[in-house]
């Protein structure tokens, strides 16, 4: 195995159901499901997803391996011969147990629309069940969820080919078969829908975002002043004119530091003693704004009590994706959370793309302690941040790793957390911390701190320090 083994500020209520103080048995502690009304955004964003079923492969179409030609660990290998499809953009394979992990490799290739050409084969991210709700609650127990790997951006698409390889036995026991494949393998086959009109990151020109976001990077060291103003400049650098236009419901302007206090203060929402280590609040392109299609979702929203940390990870979609395409990228992530991995909404909480545009995630107010669905055992009492890409091998743009500082500047700094200093959260269970164990970690984590995993990805994780650090520095510690 790999990798270790491995919105807007509130939303419209008009009907509120809180749990009693005994929550049923199973429930997550301390949280609260409240049913809302949300305005489904328009029809003109539907999406469709393809769900097609895998089996055993012809000899031909498999990866060269030493068992004899027509035998069964041969067949073993499941997948998907060439074939015409609907127009696509994203793709990930999931099957009927969430409890059991795929023991293998996930290949797929895929002819664009309009091109004979076909692609290279790509690796999908097998190991996802880290992703995911904490056992025992609500939203893991409700009967819906199934095994996934990690979706895959493929770009606009109408063919596609696939592979599923059984892990190879331990070389020393020449005896033992292949780890057989989960039950029911199917190939989801996402396509995002059409992007909402005046898009706000329609125009984003990357080149000029990475120029102003390297602007921003190593100035931590150096005084607030200076950092805020150079923030500011970035800010700016990554915002395209369309967004100014595009209106509250589908951006949240970015605040000054005295207007993020005042607001703050007002919305009286803020934790005690927090007041005056909040960051500004940066500019958040609501779920209308990247064209959510709230009907997806289920209607309530679950939260918990407080946000005591932030964990980062990489969305591990890869790479070939532009900053234009992100509203894209994250609708079909939260489809394939939704309708494919069987979860309540799509599991992070915010997003960031490569240029620093910062995303809503998850409903229930940005403002808000919203349960997400991101580190497995660390869901309560945290915050997941997803950077849109694949950082293994690949270093993160300056951009994005200032959009985390900035971000958990100002969600941080509304419950009262500092970025650079360590907090205690307690395990719902995992593969790294039993449950019930009581873990210091830092404000600012990565996914892998609270889970045996490769997310956020190498390069994306030796980051984190700077990330923390400036993100300290813009709460005006």
């Amino acid at each position: 195995m790999r990798a270790f083994i491995t919105s807007a500020i509130g939303v419209a209520f008009s009907a509120a159901l809180v749990l009693p103080d005994a929550a049923p048995a199973g429930a997550a502690p301390d949280i609260s499901v409240t049913a809302a009304t949300e305005a489904a955004d328009p029809a003109e964003v539907p999406g469709s997803t393809q769900s097609l079923p895998l089996s055993p492969l012809p000899d031909a179409s498999t990866r060269a391996t030493d068992a004899p030609s027509g035998t069964a660990e041969a067949n073993a290998v499941q997948g998907l011969p060439r074939r015409d499809v609907h127009p696509f953009s994203l793709v990930g394979v999931v099957w009927d147990d969430a409890d059991v992990e795929l023991h293998g490799a996930v290949e797929v290739r895929t002819r664009a629309v309009g091109s004979r050409h076909w692609s290279d084969w790509q690796d999908v991210e097998t190991h996802n069940a880290e992703h995911a709700a904490d056992p025992g609650s609500a939203e893991r127990d409700s009967g819906t969820v199934r095994g996934s790997t990690a979706p895959l951006w493929v770009g606009n698409c109408d063919g596609v080919e696939v592979r599923v390889i059984p892990e190879e036995p331990d070389g020393h026991d020449r005896g033992a078969a292949r780890v057989p494949l989960p039950e029911g393998l199917r190939l989801e086959l996402v396509d995002p829908g059409q992007d909402p009109q005046q898009s706000p990151v329609a125009g984003t020109d990357e080149g000029d975002v990475e120029a102003a976001g390297a602007e921003f990077v190593g100035l931590a060291s150096g005084s607030g002043g200076r950092l805020a103003t150079s923030l500011q400049a970035s800010l700016k650098g990554a915002v395209p004119t369309s967004l100014q236009a595009s209106g509250r419901d589908r951006v949240l302007p970015a605040l000054s530091k005295a207007q993020t206090e005042a607001e703050s203060e007002a919305a009286a929402g803020v934790a005690p003693g927090s007041k005056p280590y909040i960051g500004p609040r940066p500019t958040i392109v609501t779920r209308k704004g990247w064209g959510a299609d709230e009907k997806l979702r289920e209607k309530g929203f679950a939260y918990t009590k407080t946000v005591k940390a932030a964990f980062i990870h990489h969305s591990a979609t890869g790479n070939k994706y532009t900053c234009s395409q992100a509203p894209s990228v994250l609708r079909g992530i939260y489809r394939y959370h939704v309708k494919s991995s069987g979860w309540r909404d799509i599991g992070y909480n915010f997003a960031v793309d490569k240029c620093g545009n910062i995303y809503e995630g998850r409903a229930g107010g940005v403002t808000k302690a919203v349960q997400g669905a991101h580190t497995l055992g660390f869901n309560t009492d945290s915050m997941g941040i997803a950077v849109l890409g694949t950082f293994s091998t690949s270093d993160p743009p300056a951009a994005a790793v200032n959009a985390i500082a900035k971000l958990s500047a100002w969600k941080l700094g509304l419950f009262g957390a500092n970025p650079s200093s360590r907090t205690t959260l307690v395990s719902g269970g995992g593969n790294r911390f039993k449950k019930g164990t009581k873990v210091k970690l830092n404000v600012i984590s990565g996914h892998r701190d609270g889970f045996a995993t490769e997310c956020p990805g190498t390069r994306l994780y030796k980051k984190l320090g700077s990330a923390r650090t400036s993100s300290a520095h813009l709460q005006g510690r």
